[in-house]
């Protein structure tokens, strides 16, 4: 195929002295997407990638079979308020998930349907919280991808919407106080009282009393501390006890505090401290016999559980009651007490697979397990909040789409609550979980996914993450089952930065440390030819977000390693990524420019600063959206612009960029669209043919 000139792309001789390096920065110019020439070259690129796409084929087979096993729809674990209960589903033909509550008759209604709210599909449900009786729900929405949620609250029995819109709640607890008359939550400061360019920051946590104006909110906490703090709230269920969270942006750690309502003022509780600058994570969990809960990383970066005494929450109070395990990483627990003897569930990720232990709740002795469907992963347990004996989890794996199981303690059975409600036929897959070295020795996981007994080497994506102690679990995807149903091989690496085996293996890839990252994917590449799985002519890797960043690394360092990239709503400029979107609250994991060791890690590595003329780089498809307000599309422009100017060898680079989706959650039909986009360009490039 004879591929098209790139588009023109002036070059500036923009050269900036950091710290005493010259960095330049030809492209500095396609940072404004309202520039003229910023807009021509965009209209050129989308020419060009639907030319190029247009040329490939498959296409439309990979976006019939991703739509097909798509139709499993969803559903989520149900979330209990006296005797009713709140969930989400999506049926085979909806675009967005609903959610429905269960009236107390049995009766079961749809409260909140993304598509009923606005028929584009542009709006979605971002989070939503009943209050502690099941009679009010706060529920937050945003358009267009952009993620600036508005709050509004609705009466659940007449499914009326009775206040809203506040703005300015991204990301916002919703931390309900008992009887449903107010609430604490997060707001961030209007434009019009920060700095210029510091709008996504200055996050305050305020009381709202339903019925009353905004303005009248009270003022709780976070006035003259961190801009990039983001703060967490929640109230126990007998409204006893306020802890409010602070952490500075993604910072693996935060600083708690909490308040005896009892004695204080709603509206100016008296908080004590449980933990302030302590590099360790903490939350509490105020139980039904009294007792605080403490689940923390403090001493302990496998996690493990302490209780002591509400009234003395500090550290030195804390007790073990289930100690951090030498392997696994503790994810969750919940209490089951009307029980002769009260037990705790405990979930864990051994290498990423999930399990439930059983404990008493007395002593924290170990007394079994819950058996789980299979090897897989487990999306949160949760009981009825009044107490009883039975627990509620999601369930996936490779081949699952998401399932709820309800486990009975008086029995000690497992059994099927909700499956997702759609049929559909699923390919049989083969999952491996290998172990290799990277470079400076560490072991590392692999999760391999392929067709039952195939052999040979054949064309592979590599997938990884690599960031923000985000774990890489197995899970239903109708993209991995496309591609392995249609010959290929699908890996998925639990890189260091990760949280798979706890919080040390993040910090071992986090900032002077990232680099490790890349090593371990360069191993992990290595690994799969080495063991006849592929070759470098067959190898793809894919990754987004800070994913992104993570192929964007290795395609300059590694270039004759891979033969195809999809780098998607990538971070890539990261001298300037602090500058733009949720960038500042980041620093924390890569570190800042404006320190001059930090900027020396980041510049080693920064993928818009490592492209050379001259060199033959692997075919390349940037995806991008243009309403992402967490990773402006602005890095992938630059660096595609870049990778189009030095390319030497007849891979193509393209560049795709969606309006009107952002970084999270967007409709069905967009979903399918772009997985059969990138799966067809991977194809084509690795020699994949369905």
């Amino acid at each position: 195929m004879t591929r098209q000139p790139y588009p023109l792309a002036g070059r500036d001789g923009l050269v900036e002295n950091l710290h005493g390096t010259p960095v330049p920065d030809p492209y500095r110019w396609l940072e404004d997407p309202d520039d003229p020439a910023t807009k021509s070259w965009l209209a050129d690129e989308e020419q060009l990638f639907t030319a190029e796409m247009d040329a490939l084929p498959g296409r439309e087979g990979f976006k019939a079979r991703i739509a097909e096993l798509l139709r499993s729809g969803s559903i989520g674990a149900p979330v209990w308020r006296g005797e009713r209960r709140f969930f989400m589903r999506r049926t085979p033909e909806q675009e967005h998930a609903v959610l429905y509550t269960v009236d107390p008759d049995g009766t079961e209604r749809a409260l909140l349907d993304p598509m009923a709210l606005d028929p584009t599909g542009l709006t979605t449900l971002d989070s939503w919280q009943p209050d502690k009786e099941g009679r009010l729900l706060a529920y937050q929405v945003s358009v267009g991808g952009d993620e600036e949620s508005s709050l509004y609250l609705m009466d659940v029995a007449l499914g009326h919407r009775i206040e809203g819109p506040i703005d300015r709640c991204r990301y916002s607890p919703v931390a309900w106080l008992p009887g449903g008359d107010a609430f604490y939550y997060v707001r961030r400061l209007p434009s019009t009282e920060v700095p210029e360019g510091e709008d996504q920051f200055h996050r305050r946590v305020y009381l709202h009393r339903v019925g009353t104006s905004t303005e009248d909110d009270f003022l709780i906490f976070g006035d003259g501390l961190e801009k990039t703090n983001y703060y967490g709230v929640a109230v126990s269920r007998d409204g006893r006890w306020l802890q409010i969270s602070a952490s500075r942006g993604t910072a693996p750690r935060n600083d708690l505090w909490v308040a005896d309502l009892s004695v204080s003022s709603l509206s100016s509780p008296e908080l004590v401290v449980v933990q302030e600058d302590v590099d360790a994570q903490s939350a509490l969990h105020f139980g039904r016999d009294g007792r605080l809960y403490v689940f923390t990383d403090r001493d302990a970066p496998r996690g493990r559980v302490c209780v002591t005494d509400p009234a003395t929450p500090q550290f030195e109070h804390w007790r073990d009651l289930v100690p951090q395990d030498p392997e696994a990483v503790l994810s969750d627990f919940a209490i089951l007490d009307d029980l002769d003897r009260p037990v705790m569930l405990v979930g864990w990720t051994r290498h990423a697979i999930s399990e439930i232990s059983i404990h008493d709740l007395v002593t924290g002795e170990r007394s079994g397990e819950v058996p789980t469907p299979g090897l897989g992963t487990i999306g949160g347990i949760s009981e009825r909040p009044e107490g009883g004996h039975e627990a509620w989890f999601g369930y996936t794996d490779n081949t699952t789409p998401p399932t709820i199981q309800r486990y009975d303690a008086r029995t000690g059975e497992t059994t099927l609550w909700a499956a997702s409600p759609g049929a559909v036929e699923v390919p049989a897959v083969a999952t491996e979980q290998v172990t290799y070295r990277s470079a400076d020795g560490s072991e590392v996981h692999m999760l391999v996914i392929s067709k039952p007994g195939s052999e040979g080497p054949r064309p592979t994506i590599l997938y990884g993450y690599g960031g923000f102690g985000i774990s890489m679990t197995p899970g239903y995807s109708a993209s991995i089952l496309t591609w392995v149903e249609a010959g290929g091989v699908y890996a998925i690496a639990q890189l260091r930065g990760g949280g798979e085996q706890g919080e040390e293996w993040h910090r071992a890839g986090m900032l002077a440390n990232k680099q490790n990252v890349y090593d371990d994917l360069h191993a992990a590449a290595e690994h799969l030819i080495a063991t006849g799985v592929t070759t470098a002519s067959q190898l793809a890797i894919s990754g987004g977000s800070n994913g992104g960043l993570l192929v964007g690394a290795a395609l300059t360092q590694r270039p004759e390693l891979y033969a195809a990239v999809v780098c998607s709503a990538p971070l890539l400029d990261m001298v300037r990524y602090e500058l733009f979107g949720l960038g500042a609250t980041w620093n924390v994991e890569y570190g800042s420019a404006e320190k001059p060791d930090e900027f020396a890690w980041l510049y080693a590595y920064s993928p818009y600063h490592r492209v050379r003329e001259g060199v033959s780089y692997p075919a390349t498809l940037f995806t991008v959206f243009q309403s992402d307000t967490r990773v402006h599309p602005l890095h992938a422009w630059k660096m595609c612009a870049a990778l189009q100017h030095a390319q030497a060898g007849d891979r193509p680079i393209l560049l795709r960029t969606e309006t009107e989706v952002g970084h999270g959650a967007r409709a069905v039909s967009k979903t399918v669209e772009l997985a059969a986009d990138q799966l067809t360009f991977l194809a084509r490039h690795t020699g994949l043919t369905a």
